[in-house]
């Protein structure tokens, strides 16, 4: 998958996350809903390609090309800074050679991927929820993280789900979780609730962040 999570990880009390103020040019108001449903696939899924491998400690691995790596680099920072009310995240599929992207429909940011897919393999499917979304309900869990920790509710994890689910609470309290945080956010707020093991361990899925001191 594609993530930068060793560079979003903390090492303050305060979390910021990369989806963090991310609305960016173009991502007011509500995403330009011209694309197509149930999503693409671009020109360059036409064609066949060998997956790559790395050698690491005597094990081989997968890698991602240079080629396609640059092209979803590029797309992931246009995607966040122009178009965050579509944007919602993409994923590296090494083995296929392509990436998964997911956005809610717009004609607009569609034909920024085509523009800048070149001949990659970019499958795109639909999300729920952009970055600009997810991002102000990341920060407005963030804020109230000591209001929780005093109500006894421990989040150990917080972060946007790269395919625009929802924000990604890691907990080791998910009933009260999943009972608490929307009453107090809203039943329609975009909360997926997970259940970390004692050690901070739960699926990975998107941009996450442990948060220090709980365990995580």
């Amino acid at each position: 998958m594609h993530r930068d999570q060793a560079a979003r990880m903390l090492a303050a009390v305060t979390l910021t996350l990369s989806a963090t103020g991310c609305t960016g040019i173009g991502s007011a108001g509500q995403p330009d809903q011209g694309g197509p449903l149930g999503g693409w696939r671009t020109a360059g899924c036409e064609f066949r390609r060998a997956p790559q491998y790395t050698v690491v400690g005597g094990i081989r691995l997968p890698t991602t090309p240079a080629r396609l790596g640059a092209t979803v680099d590029r797309i992931d920072k246009g995607g966040r800074e122009r178009f965050g009310a579509s944007f919602a995240g993409v994923e590296v599929d090494e083995m296929r050679v392509r990436a998964i992207l997911y956005r809610v429909p717009s004609a607009g940011f569609d034909d920024f991927v085509r523009t800048n897919a070149e001949d990659s393999c970019i499958v795109v499917r639909d999300a729920a929820h952009g970055v600009g979304e997810l991002g102000h309900w990341n920060d407005r869990v963030v804020a109230d993280l000591a209001y929780w920790s005093d109500r006894g509710v421990r989040i150990v994890t917080v972060g946007s789900r790269n395919d625009g689910a929802g924000v990604e609470i890691g907990t080791h309290d998910l009933a009260r979780a999943r009972r608490e945080l929307p009453a107090r956010y809203g039943r329609s707020a975009p909360l997926v609730f997970v259940a970390e093991n004692p050690d901070g361990h739960a699926t990975p899925a998107g941009d996450r962040a442990a948060i220090p001191g709980t365990g995580g």
